[in-house]
């Protein structure tokens, strides 16, 4: 056999090889294809979760103030979380330097959406992060001995019950949602609190304020929720 009639050959084998290849090639791709765009048969509405914080009354106990809060959070395709959060606030606080008293009950709200930023959003471990608006409109009381007179001895005490106050402020949220079984699960959260805007009934300022925690412009805090399917 000559040089000439082997390439031949070989060319038309390699021919008939890439000819071969093609239907094949094609049918991998389509089959890709199926697979990429295969619908999602999760329902708009794909139920709803109440939660409980518990980390709220352990701070109540151990310190001067905290809070009791349960939740509300609806499923939108395992991707979006709109939240409704309530919950009540209180403090009995005395500053030990100032002998100053402060106290305060009143209940809080929130209202956002968290967005599940796993990547396989249908996995029964799920990462949020989020926003919230929440407002509150609470009274307070106020006391203190006051100065002490430098002649008589005696002291000039003053004290204000009833200060009405309101804050609104906006929340940063990131956390954990992990199942434990069946319909229970748990859940942990860090939040960014930035006070929006305040009004205070003849104080500059108050020592707490429910939901949002101590008076100021920023504030930390965090929940560790118990969360039921419904």
């Amino acid at each position: 056999m000559t040089k000439a009639k082997r390439i031949s050959i070989s060319t038309l084998g390699l021919i008939v090889s890439i000819l071969l290849l093609i239907p094949a090639a094609g049918n991998a791709q389509s089959i890709k294809k199926k697979i990429l765009h295969q619908p999602d048969t999760v329902p708009l509405l794909n139920g709803f979760a109440v939660s409980v914080d518990l980390f709220g009354p352990i701070q109540r106990m151990i310190s001067d103030y905290g809070q009791y809060e349960a939740a509300l959070r609806i499923n939108l395709k395992d991707y979006y979380f709109p939240t409704v959060e309530i919950g009540l606030g209180s403090c009995d606080h005395v500053d030990e330097a100032t002998d100053v008293s402060y106290k305060t009950s009143a209940p809080y709200g929130r209202i956002g959406i968290d967005f599940n930023m796993m990547k396989d959003k249908h996995d029964k471990y799920r990462l949020f992060a989020g926003v919230r608006y929440a407002l509150t409109s609470f009274k307070f009381d106020i006391g203190s001995l006051g100065l002490k007179d430098p002649v008589w001895g005696d002291h000039a005490p003053y004290e204000a019950e009833g200060v009405k106050a309101s804050y609104h402020w906006l929340e940063l949220v990131a956390g954990v949602d992990a199942t434990l079984w069946g319909p229970l699960h748990m859940g942990w959260s860090v939040r960014y609190r930035n006070r929006l805007f305040s009004h205070i009934n003849d104080f500059d300022n108050c020592w707490y304020v429910p939901g949002f925690g101590k008076h100021g412009r920023t504030n930390i805090g965090a929940t560790f929720n118990i969360i039921f399917d419904i």
